[in-house]
């Protein structure tokens, strides 16, 4: 599901069960990331399918990149794989203006 800024947040704060989740690469990462996210980076490929599969579907993840466009990818995969919560960050980090460590 993409959501805008203000409703992802929004949702993230009051979700109990949540996971941040950041797609980008390492190199991306290391500009700056939305605190307590976890980095998998989906152009692993299958690597990428490997470390997802170990996470616990019964969370609800949050998903972002740089602008939204692999994030979605992510969250595609992840539905297939059978993750049924899955929330996509429109404009990820290029139009994030939330907290960064």
């Amino acid at each position: 599901m993409n959501l805008v800024q203000e409703v992802w947040v929004d949702q993230l704060e009051k979700d109990e069960n949540a996971v941040v989740l950041d797609v980008r690469t390492e190199d991306e990462c290391n500009e700056g990331m939305i605190p307590e996210a976890i980095n998998i980076d989906i152009y692993k490929g299958q690597g990428f399918i490997y470390l997802i599969e170990e996470l616990d579907k019964s969370k609800n993840y949050y998903i972002y990149c740089k602008s939204g466009g692999r994030s979605g990818q992510a969250c595609s995969i992840m539905k297939q794989l059978g993750f049924e919560n899955t929330y996509n960050l429109l404009g990820g980090m290029m139009e994030w203006n939330g907290e960064v460590v």
